[in-house]
């Protein structure tokens, strides 16, 4: 039997939980080792990448126009901005640019994409902290934002807006007066959405404090985005790179970048609800003084050889698409580094010294993005067959091929 003494001094064991890849907790595929002493976090493994498409070497057999649909469905939440991207990087390796009125377009696309997703990522933070009726309430308001894609581009997930060189639908009267319309009608609900994020204590006691990343680990760890912006890092590449139509926006004087020194998921959220109103002013700004003019430049389907980079400040962050062109319809190579991928790296920081319970919020914040499956596929190149593969069959045919080449 344990002795008095013994259970006096007896230590009980740090534990480590498992969460993912596959967990009712997690809409997507992730893997999470929290390490806990009692109740605390106190050491966090963060392992992505299950879901690997293969969507970069997929580019090099389409067509570049035949592109614009495959990154668009890279993220459903934020499918224009993949679009738009590969439009501009396209456009910057033939040395054209789209209309002004199709830059107009373009960045209003853009700005109504921030909307939604920010929205949504409020209702889900709303979700994960207990807030159920909050997060209806967010849900409900974001269908504002919804009709409005589909009004102005035909869908309400995958808008394939933008075509290289400009874009595949113009805004009659008609519409810029029900666009300007609903815009109205969203930005009075923000208000209720702002003072609940800064003055609702009962919210403020579960992201006060939690999830603490300081501005010299949020530069050090390359975080992007709001999760950069609200510990008060300067980064947005529709102020610090501006391209389309945000120097016209800049111009104007109206709007500065968005940033919180809470350093905390806190600050996270109302950089989020602000910028949500600021992409409400900026696209009425967009659509009262849409130029004249035509929509798409013409434009070679042959690309003369260029390296390019293209930026864009998706909802999440900086997105960078890099293009290697060679004078045919179709791209020689094609990487992209999503916005998601910048901020993971932040993640284990930010989870130490937490609550078990706090956990859920912190990895929320950063509005984390998965790809869709974990599968790659292997072409024969002799008839051409496509077999799929998991991660572990992969490795095995790895290990059997170096064993049989050494």
């Amino acid at each position: 039997m344990t002795s008095k003494e013994q259970r006096k001094t007896f230590v009980p064991p740090r534990i480590t939980i498992p969460i993912g890849p596959q967990h009712p907790a997690l809409k997507e595929p992730g893997m999470f080792k929290l390490t806990l002493d009692g109740e605390e976090i106190v050491d966090a493994e963060v392992n992505i990448s299950y879901n690997h498409r293969g969507i970069e070497k997929a580019t090099e057999g389409n067509l570049h126009t035949q592109n614009l649909y495959l990154l668009a469905r890279i993220c459903g939440i934020c499918s224009a901005t993949h679009n738009g991207n590969y439009a501009q990087a396209v456009e910057f390796a033939a040395e054209k640019e789209p209309p002004e009125r199709a830059k107009f377009i373009r960045t209003l696309t853009w700005e109504m994409d921030r909307i939604h997703s920010h929205m949504l990522w409020f209702g889900v933070a709303a979700h994960e902290i207990g807030f159920e009726t909050l997060f209806m309430y967010a849900w409900r308001d974001r269908e504002l934002s919804l009709d409005m894609l589909e009004e102005l581009s035909g869908a309400r997930i995958h808008h394939d807006m933008n075509s290289i060189g400009g874009v595949r639908r113009d805004i009659s009267d008609e519409l810029a007066h029900s666009l300007l319309k609903r815009l109205d009608k969203l930005e009075e609900q923000m208000d209720y959405y702002l003072n609940t994020a800064i003055k609702e204590r009962s919210l403020l006691n579960r992201v006060e404090d939690v999830g603490v990343l300081e501005t010299s680990m949020a530069k050090s760890h390359g975080a992007v985005g709001p999760t950069a912006r609200g510990s008060n890092v300067p980064v947005d590449v529709r102020f610090t790179d501006p391209t389309q139509a945000y120097p016209h926006l800049i111009d104007t004087g109206n709007w500065d970048m968005i940033l919180s020194d809470r350093c905390d998921v806190a600050g996270r959220t109302i950089v989020r609800l602000k910028e949500i109103v600021q992409a409400i002013e900026m696209s009425r700004w967009l659509i009262e003084n849409l130029p004249d003019g035509d929509i798409q430049t013409r434009m070679s389907p042959r690309i003369d050889p260029n390296e390019v980079v293209a930026r864009h400040e998706a909802p999440r962050g900086e997105l960078v698409h890099y293009l290697v062109t060679n004078g045919t319809s179709k791209p020689e190579r094609v990487k992209i580094r999503a916005p998601t991928h910048a901020n993971w790296v932040s993640m284990e920081h930010t989870l130490r010294g937490y609550q078990i319970a706090d956990a859920p919020i912190i990895l929320a914040a950063i509005d984390p993005c998965y790809s869709c499956t974990d599968r790659i596929a292997l072409v024969d190149a002799e008839d051409e067959s496509i077999e799929i593969v998991s991660k572990e069959q992969l490795r095995v045919r790895a290990n059997k091929a170096y064993e049989e080449n050494k």
